[in-house]
C-alpha cells in the first residue's frame, strides 16, 4: 500500500485517474484534494478486496486489472454479477447508505491495481462535492441497472443469446477473462461455452 505521491509509478496512476469513469470531470482542485486520501494497492489474482456480509466498507477505483463481483449462498454457490475493468470503479455505497452488510464480494479476476479509499472518507468528500456526487450515485444507478438486466437475460435468453449479448456489451472482455469464469457469469458450464464456440455458434 503506498500513497499516489509516494509511488514510484505516481505520474502514471495520476492520468489514470483522470480517466477514470467517475473521477474524469472533477477540477484540479477537487483533485488535488482526494488526492492524500487514496492508497495505492496491488492485489493478486483470487484475491478479494470485499468480502461478503461486512460493514467496513472502501470505494475503489480500478487503475489495472479485472474485478468481479459475486455473490455467495449458504452451500458457497457463486452468482458472478458483474465485471469491471480500467477505467471503472468497484463500490458498496448502497450498501453504505442502507446501513447494511455488504451485499456481495469483489474479487480479484486478473492482477489488479486500485486506488482505494474508505467508504466514511469517499462519503464525506462527495457530500462538499455535489457534482461530483451527483455523477458518482448516477452511476451506481447505472451499474444496479445494468446488473438487473443481466439478471433478467439469464432467464429470458438461450445460451447463444447469453454468448452474444455479452460480445455486444464486452467485446473487449472476452479474451481478457479466463472463459470458466465467462461460462460462469452466463450461468452455463465451461464446456458448453466451448461447444458453442467449436460449433460456430457464438
Amino acid at each position: 500500500m503506498s500513497s499516489i505521491e509516494n509511488h514510484p509509478e505516481k505520474n502514471i496512476i495520476r492520468a489514470q485517474l483522470r480517466q477514470n469513469v467517475v473521477l474524469k470531470g472533477m477540477s484540479q482542485a477537487e483533485t488535488a484534494e482526494l488526492e492524500p486520501f487514496l492508497s495505492v494497492v496491488d492485489y493478486q489474482k483470487g484475491d478479494s478486496l470485499l468480502h461478503q456480509g461486512v460493514h467496513d466498507m472502501e470505494q475503489y477505483f480500478i487503475l489495472q486489472g479485472i474485478l468481479k463481483r459475486v455473490v455467495s449462498d449458504q452451500d458457497a454457490k457463486e452468482m458472478i454479477l458483474r465485471f469491471a475493468d480500467e477505467q471503472d470503479m468497484e463500490t458498496s455505497y448502497a450498501a453504505w447508505r442502507l446501513k447494511t452488510p455488504t451485499p456481495y464480494s469483489i474479487v480479484c479476476v486478473t492482477k489488479v491495481r486500485v486506488a482505494k479509499l474508505s467508504m466514511p472518507q469517499w462519503v464525506l468528500f462527495i457530500n462538499d462535492h455535489a457534482e461530483v456526487k451527483e455523477a458518482f450515485e448516477f452511476y451506481v444507478m447505472q451499474l444496479m441497472s445494468e446488473i438487473m438486466a443481466h439478471t433478467i437475460t439469464l432467464h429470458l435468453l438461450d445460451a447463444p443469446g447469453r454468448v452474444h449479448r455479452f460480445l455486444r456489451k464486452h467485446a473487449d472482455l472476452f479474451d481478457r477473462i479466463p472463459k470458466k469464469e465467462i461460462a460462469a457469469y452466463l450461468n452455463l458450464s465451461a464446456e458448453t461455452l466451448s461447444r458453442l464456440k467449436q460449433s460456430g455458434k457464438i
